[in-house]
């Protein structure tokens, strides 16, 4: 596992067990991220200089650095980064890291969930306009952000310990538990799972299916690699074996270790009466549970 060193912020990898206490951010991709073959380049003698002033100017760098200082404000000396981290060039390693992406999530101290189009002022008054509602009675912002429509978020909302929220500006907004009333309107997760009062495995598969059905990811095949850790299996990531296929295999490992039948109750969402198998094509066809609630029926 590699990781920023945040006073340095050259990456450092560790082995098995030597794996430090460390902070993790999540974020939405945007242009300009910085590579960990930016971060290579920065080591290298004679292309250090010029390589540090390229990285230093792409949008990107800021995240590394912003996030650094806070992780080393709380007391980490190091933080993970899924940008910079990660060999992306490897496809091997690729594979690797996305079957361990959950638990580096659930591993680490804290997790800094980075909301680069929300603004803690607008989100503040928002609330206080809602009246004795609080955050109960919603906010556009935080409504609206890119943030709780993407696949990987989803993992990197549930699998750490603490979450925090910044906004664009890097002000800290709340946490996972202070916002667990707003959060769960947003994703409709449980509020007790937010909170960390029950653990989300103790839902239905359907149900915690239905938490992805809205969300999307660049890459077609990775709105089923994304909810591998949720479910607790892992599989060899096929770039090019289409969004289909690829959610089919996720769902025939989450039955090798799972008899819960709920993962039969999707609706298929396609409209010209093409014969299907058993199993679903898409998270989205397990939206309607959103509405029903299965886990409040006393499915397991």
């Amino acid at each position: 596992m590699r990781l920023i060193n945040t006073t340095t912020l050259q990456v450092v990898e560790f082995l098995g067990i030597d794996v430090p206490a460390y902070a993790i951010l999540s974020h939405t991709w945007g242009n300009e991220e910085v590579t960990f073959r930016d971060m290579m380049l920065r080591l290298t003698e004679d292309l250090a200089v010029e390589a540090s002033t390229r990285i230093e100017r792409k949008a990107g760098f800021i995240k590394i650095q912003k996030s650094c200082e806070i992780a080393k404000r709380d007391g980490f000396e190091y933080i993970w980064n899924d940008t910079c981290c990660i060999d992306k060039e490897s496809s091997a390693e690729l594979s690797e890291a996305i079957n361990s992406m959950y638990g580096h999530y659930g591993g680490s101290g804290v997790c800094y969930a980075y909301l680069v189009d929300v603004s803690r002022d607008v989100f503040l008054q928002e609330i206080q306009e809602n009246g004795s509602g609080g955050e109960t009675a919603g906010s556009a912002s935080l409504w609206n952000s890119r943030w709780f429509t993407r696949g990987w978020t989803l993992q990197e909302l549930l699998a750490p310990s603490n979450v925090v929220f910044y906004d664009k500006d890097w002000l800290e907004i709340g946490t996972r538990t202070s916002l667990a009333n707003l959060i769960s309107v947003i994703t409709r997760i449980p509020t007790s799972v937010l909170m960390g009062d029950q653990y989300f495995t103790s839902y239905s598969i359907a149900q915690r299916m239905s938490w992805a059905a809205e969300r999307r990811t660049t890459r077609a095949e990775d709105l089923a690699y994304c909810l591998m850790g949720i479910f607790g299996v892992g599989m060899p990531t096929l770039y090019g074996e289409g969004a289909i296929r690829a959610f089919i295999r996720l769902q025939e490992e989450i039955i090798k270790y799972n008899d819960d039948a709920t993962i039969f109750a999707w609706r298929a969402t396609n409209a010209n009466n093409q014969e299907r198998g058993l199993l679903a094509w898409s998270p989205s066809e397990f939206a309607l549970l959103e509405i029903l609630w299965i886990g409040s029926w006393g499915w397991p």
